[in-house]
């Protein structure tokens, strides 16, 4: 059985709201009065719960509330939720940068933490005295640092700037070099916030495939914050999903992924029934649309290669003829309005019949959908018996396709400017003249 390198027990931390900060004298002799009794800290029982979209109704706010995990050596643990939900103020008490209000952590290791662009860094020293000053603190040696030196500064890619202070450097190179310090200088457990996504995309590749490194082949444990769930997927082993400070779901990635786009699903079904600008005699009519995982679960994001079905809920108003035969269309756009592609079911000699009035819905599976990254509109039309019976102007919905693994590789190293993915035979012929 694996070790448990963490072990996060009844973690929280209250802030106090408004201009004072922490706190007050007044709060603080409430509080050391309290304890001197022997009696529980009052502010304890009171504060809001951490959801920054309602107004406060007391002057604290629990950041996190009673967050339990371990995580096991050799791990790759996702943290994912809503800006807000608590996942820098728990990186942050893990990293030991604040102190929780409740609970403790115990390690074994060292730990090395990327949290906010030149978290770590002294602004006036060089790149270079930067690097030993993180490995003094990470407790190494000289000698072990300067072994290192060279592979930070290669991986890094600063090399012309290494002995000129850190605060000429651009955003994007305190990143780099911050990266290649935290993770070439041996820490038993790797923590990054969504400061990644400062770099460039070779930079972010870069990062990713050296944490994959860490994990996999020497054995360390990583901690990943980030909104870029495609990188989650890929990297991560186990993932958990922070709600308004609380630990709302932890499993799989795949179905923590699962769980956190559908808690951000607000408006998954688009109703229909209120456009008045349509064509057609009506006959049929649309009356609601959304999109389905094969969960059954209503959702507006998927990844590239993943399945999705497409659902049209229509009504047949006034249906006077048996075995009639209603033909459904949809196309996808581009934020352009450029059409991708286009799919009848008649294209597919599928005609659905009805012989009555009535609601009915009529379900698309797209099989390993071959998009890009991107947000893509959705038009659509019904025809009747060979007759245009319901067209509405402008898009019905839209579905947004994030990067995922279309070529079951565990390589999503495409071109995000590419609309559609494609499947090739590759050979190779041993050409001599």
């Amino acid at each position: 059985m694996s070790e448990v390198i963490l072990k996060v027990e009844h973690i929280s931390k209250q802030y106090r709201l408004g201009l004072v900060g922490t706190g007050t004298l007044s709060h603080d002799l409430k509080r050391w009065f309290y304890k001197l009794r022997g009696k529980e800290d009052p502010y304890l029982k009171i504060g809001d719960t951490n959801d920054r979209s309602k107004a406060a109704k007391s002057d604290y706010v629990w950041a996190i509330k009673d967050i339990n995990f371990e995580v096991k050596r050799g791990e790759v643990l996702g943290i994912i939720g809503k800006n807000g939900a608590g996942k820098s103020t728990l990186l942050k008490i893990l990293s030991r940068v604040t102190s929780p209000t409740t609970g403790q952590i115990k390690t074994k290791g060292r730990i090395a933490s990327l949290l906010e662009v030149g978290t770590g860094f002294h602004p006036e020293l060089t790149g270079k005295e930067n690097i030993y000053l993180n490995g003094a603190i990470l407790g190494m040696t000289k000698a072990e640092i300067k072994a290192k030196e060279q592979e930070i500064v290669e991986f890094s890619g600063c090399q012309r700037y290494i002995d000129t202070p850190v605060k000429r450097y651009s955003s994007g190179m305190r990143v780099r070099l911050a990266f290649a310090v935290a993770a070439f200088l041996e820490p038993d457990i790797l923590v990054v916030d969504e400061v990644l996504a400062v770099g460039d995309a070779e930079f972010q590749k870069k990062a990713i495939g050296k944490m994959q490194d860490i994990s996999k082949g020497e054995g360390r444990t990583v901690l990943f914050v980030s909104h870029n769930m495609a990188a989650v997927k890929s990297l991560c082993t186990r993932a958990i999903v922070l709600e308004h400070g609380n630990i709302a779901f932890s499993g799989s990635v795949e179905k923590s992924i699962d769980f956190y786009l559908l808690s951000n699903t607000n408006t998954a079904v688009k109703n229909l029934s209120l456009i008045e600008d349509r064509k057609g005699t009506g006959i049929v009519r649309f009356q609601s649309f959304y999109c389905e995982n094969d969960q059954g679960n209503c959702i507006e994001e998927v990844s590239s290669g993943e399945d999705v079905f497409l659902c049209f809920r229509v009504e047949a108003i006034d249906i006077n003829e048996q075995n009639s035969k209603i033909d459904i269309g949809f196309s996808f756009h581009s934020q352009l309005d450029e059409r991708v592609t286009v799919l009848y079911s008649s294209y597919q000699n599928k005609f659905f019949t009805v012989n009555e009035n009535g609601t009915y819905i009529i379900r698309c599976r797209l099989n390993n959908i071959r998009f890009s990254t991107g947000f893509y509109n959705i038009k659509a039309r019904i025809t009747y018996n060979n007759i245009e019976a319901d067209f509405p102007k402008g898009y019905i919905g839209g579905l947004d396709v994030i990067k995922g693994d279309y070529y079951k590789t565990g390589n999503l190293g495409y071109d995000d400017n590419t609309k559609l993915l494609i499947n090739g035979d590759w050979s190779i012929v041993d050409y001599k003249e």
